[in-house]
């Protein structure tokens, strides 16, 4: 690819449903090479990437709760899915010779490594895809404010959250025809307009360190490169711009 990155770190967020293709449960194994190829692209641009994974393909602790578990214990139960997600991620990116490493904010040493800040540094340092496991390892906290914790933590350049359209919609598209896109958004619309394009905690601290977020369409093949490199479509959530059509 000819055009030159934008960023040279960046966290990759997407949810688990994202895995799960057109299926309605589970893993489609097409769906996670697909995605995967994107991120090896973006890999061979010289780009570090991470990524954070949800679990709503396998169980959602906030579902699991409304059906009448204890929260803290459904919230676990969403944390173990991701890690699921993670060494099924992990196994299609080094079938494409790209190195990558599982770090779980819950240990279990069997499987893969334990969530250490330095370790982590140190992977994407040698050009290794770090994908981070089990949420923040502690209950009543998303998978979107893990993204955005380990963005942080990492130094990432920018937070690209993965969606099924391809930025922030003031409804929802694929309901409503006339719904209006954003091309830039700051944070504070987009938690006082509740846009839903994150959650609030996670939004709140992107804002505090300075993240920009990206909101792109994971579905279209190429499009994690294109935003990468900046010509991609998406919106920007960042600090002071104005929102525009």
């Amino acid at each position: 690819m000819a055009s030159a990155a934008t960023f040279s770190r960046v966290l990759l967020k997407t949810s688990g449903e994202a895995l799960m293709g057109d299926g309605d449960y589970g893993i489609d194994h097409g769906t996670v090479d697909s995605i995967a190829k994107d991120i090896a692209e973006v890999h061979t641009l010289g780009v570090e990437v991470c990524l954070v994974i949800g679990a709503g393909n396998i169980f959602r602790g906030i579902a699991g709760a409304a059906a009448g578990m204890e929260r803290a214990s459904a919230d676990y139960m969403g944390m173990l899915a991701t890690v699921i997600n993670a060494l099924a991620m992990q196994n299609a990116l080094e079938r494409l010779d790209v190195t990558t490493r599982v770090l779980s904010a819950i240990p279990m040493a069997t499987v893969c490594e334990p969530y250490i800040r330095r370790r982590a540094i140190r992977h994407l340092e040698r050009n290794r895809v770090v994908i981070f496991a089990a949420g923040t390892g502690n209950p009543f906290f998303t998978t979107d404010t893990a993204a955005a914790l380990r963005a942080a933590e990492m130094g990432c350049d920018a937070l690209l959250k993965g969606t099924q359209v391809d930025g922030v919609y003031d409804s929802d598209p694929k309901s409503n025809p006339a719904a209006q896109r954003y091309d830039r958004l700051d944070y504070l619309e987009v938690l006082s307009r509740d846009l839903k394009v994150m959650d609030a905690s996670a939004v709140s601290l992107a804002r505090e360190n300075d993240i920009p977020i990206l909101v792109f369409s994971l579905r279209d093949k190429g499009a994690f490169a294109d935003v990468v490199c900046g010509r991609g479509a998406c919106t920007i959530i960042s600090a002071g711009e104005e929102n525009s059509g």
